[in-house]
């Protein structure tokens, strides 16, 4: 979007025009441009209503209903953190005692947006005029924020009287791929958590595919995930960091509450000590136990994984490792009390199957027991094996009414077959 395309939209008409246009369709986009044009709505116009209509829509997984008031622009919509979370990175600063925020690169403003909702005081930056522009509509409810056109790191921070920092990174390139290494980020990972000399309570966002090594030992670093998917990891310093420096995991998932809305259900895991180079699968300081199949296998969540808190997580179930380097947790019984939520029974840091079966893989034997109780239907799950789950599927010639659910995996160094059925 250029300048003149965003005035036409922020004028009242382009304003009225993208406030009347229906809920998105992608199947009936076509059709409604061509009414529009029809109707002599200048087709600049037309077609960045038409685009911001489809931005919101993408949008509204992440921001719900403040989307439908908010412009966008594709990157924007790609890296904007979820309410959710950005609501969290706002208690940080808000416990810190943090009272002005500089967002050092504000995007489209989904994180100063949470700042701000929060009572926090925000000086947001970005290098893309527009995207710049765009925030400053985004956040116009907010007389506390503010958005200026510029480079953050050039900021005089002491001057402009913050006491905290925040920066989201871009990770992609132009063309979008994604960036995993943190030099090439812009602005560079490395001058961003330099800044922690000047404002000790510094946070920064990356990506979930960050290497545990090189990163910072004075730091939590936290992944995220929100209803099974890892959605970044974090760098926090200073008084941000209450708990001291370390990994740490956070658990989000939607559940039902008691009066039929859903709610957030909140879980951490947290290692100690610093953020060295734990393997997938394992930790630092926590040596799992490892043994046979029990009735349970929980398959813990990915953030988990990432964090390399599969041993915290195997302790806080009551269980062991199938094997040593796999990231799947097997239990006599179900998880304790403490480690599931009451309202639904289910252990968050992990998703919990009955176990009915274990064999060792081999295609006859497998495929002669899915034809004796008539699987048809199958979903296929795998850690730490080569099969491929589309490529065995189709092998097995599936017939039938029932469903089953299988776990490729090794179980202290072998291939096996678990078949499960998922808890509740």
């Amino acid at each position: 979007m250029d300048a003149s395309t965003l005035s036409k939209l922020l004028s009242p008409d382009g304003w009225a025009l993208l406030g009347s246009l229906p809920p998105y369709d992608e199947q009936r986009a076509m059709a409604l441009a061509m009414r529009l044009r029809e109707a002599g709505v200048d087709p600049d116009l037309a077609a960045a209503a038409l685009t911001q209509s489809r931005l919101r829509a993408k949008a509204r997984a992440k921001l719900g209903g403040f989307a439908d008031g908010m412009l966008f622009t594709p990157d924007g919509v790609e890296q904007a953190t979820r309410l959710v979370v950005a609501a969290l990175h706002a208690r940080r600063y808000l416990a810190a005692g943090v009272t002005r925020v500089a967002d050092l690169t504000s995007g489209i403003g989904a994180d100063a947006l949470a700042f701000a909702g929060v009572g926090l005081r925000v000086l947001a930056t970005d290098v893309d005029e527009i995207t710049a522009a765009i925030a400053t509509l985004n956040l116009r409810h907010f007389p506390e924020a503010e958005v200026r056109h510029g480079d953050g790191l050039a900021l005089d921070l002491a001057a402009e009287g913050v006491d905290g920092v925040y920066a989201d990174p871009a990770r992609r390139t132009r063309g979008g791929r994604r960036l995993f290494d943190p030099s090439a980020y812009a602005p560079p990972l490395d001058a961003v958590w330099a800044l922690r000399d000047q404002v000790p309570a510094l946070g920064i966002k990356v990506g979930p595919g960050i290497a545990h090594q090189g990163l910072p030992a004075d730091a939590e670093t936290q992944w995220v995930s929100v209803d099974g998917d890892v959605v970044e990891a974090g760098l926090w310093f200073g008084p941000l960091a209450p708990a001291g420096p370390g990994r740490s995991a956070l658990v989000l998932r939607t559940v039902p509450g008691d009066d039929g809305e859903p709610r957030t259900l909140t879980r951490t895991l947290r290692a100690r000590g610093g953020s060295g180079g734990a393997a997938p699968g394992g930790d630092d300081d926590l040596v799992p136990d490892v043994g046979a199949v029990g009735h349970y296998l929980y398959e813990p969540d990915g953030a988990v994984v990432r964090a390399g808190l599969v041993a915290h997580a195997a302790a806080e179930l009551g269980g062991r490792l199938l094997d040593r380097t796999i990231a799947y947790v097997t239990t006599d019984a179900p998880a304790p009390a403490d480690a599931v939520d009451p309202a639904t029974g289910r252990a968050p840091v992990a998703t919990g199957y009955r176990v009915l079966d274990v064999m060792p893989f081999g295609l006859k034997r497998l495929k002669a027991y899915l034809r004796e109780r008539g699987v048809g239907r199958l979903t296929i799950k795998k850690r730490g094996t080569a099969v491929t789950p589309e490529q065995l599927r189709s092998q097995l010639s599936l017939k039938g009414d029932a469903e089953a659910t299988l776990v490729l995996t090794r179980v202290d160094g072998a291939q096996q077959v678990l078949v499960v059925e998922p808890l509740g």
